[in-house]
């Protein structure tokens, strides 16, 4: 840094920042530590994405059954709790910001339980919106904490 003042800023207002939270201990890389399951050594969450990308394969190659039908949405259904998994510890543990795909979560939910409920279409947008930015409004000062 240079010996020479910035012109239009008084000397001692460096001190005025918020102070930040300690970080995370760091790999030898430099970067923070990505925080572990309660299962870690087991390796749970890419089992859970291998058996989802599997009954994904299997629903596609029979997609015009019932049976396929049913292995395309436990797939899916499988393979998206994996990610969210993940998504919910990073998230809690101040690692990295995932609120939008976390307030999508319950959104979604309300969504399929309006559409399933026969609700008209507006109140499935309006209801599923509203939670979700409900959700993500209260995720993002977890995250900020």
């Amino acid at each position: 840094m240079s010996r020479h003042r910035r012109k239009g800023r008084p000397r001692g207002t460096a001190a005025a920042r918020p102070a930040r939270a300690a970080p995370a201990p760091a790999r030898p890389g430099g970067r923070p530590e990505r925080p572990r399951a309660p299962w870690h050594p087991f390796p749970l969450v890419e089992l859970c994405v291998f058996v989802g990308i599997v009954l994904l394969v299997l629903g596609g190659l029979n997609a015009h059954s019932d049976r396929g039908r049913l292995l395309l949405v436990c797939g899916m259904a499988l393979g998206s709790v994996g990610g969210l998994d993940t998504a919910v510890r990073e998230h809690w543990a101040g690692y990295r910001s995932h609120t939008t795909l976390l307030a999508a979560a319950p959104a979604v939910v309300v969504a399929a339980l309006l559409f399933f409920a026969r609700a008209p279409w507006i109140v499935v947008i309006l209801g599923g919106g509203a939670v979700g930015a409900a959700a993500w409004a209260a995720l993002r000062r977890v995250y900020r904490r």
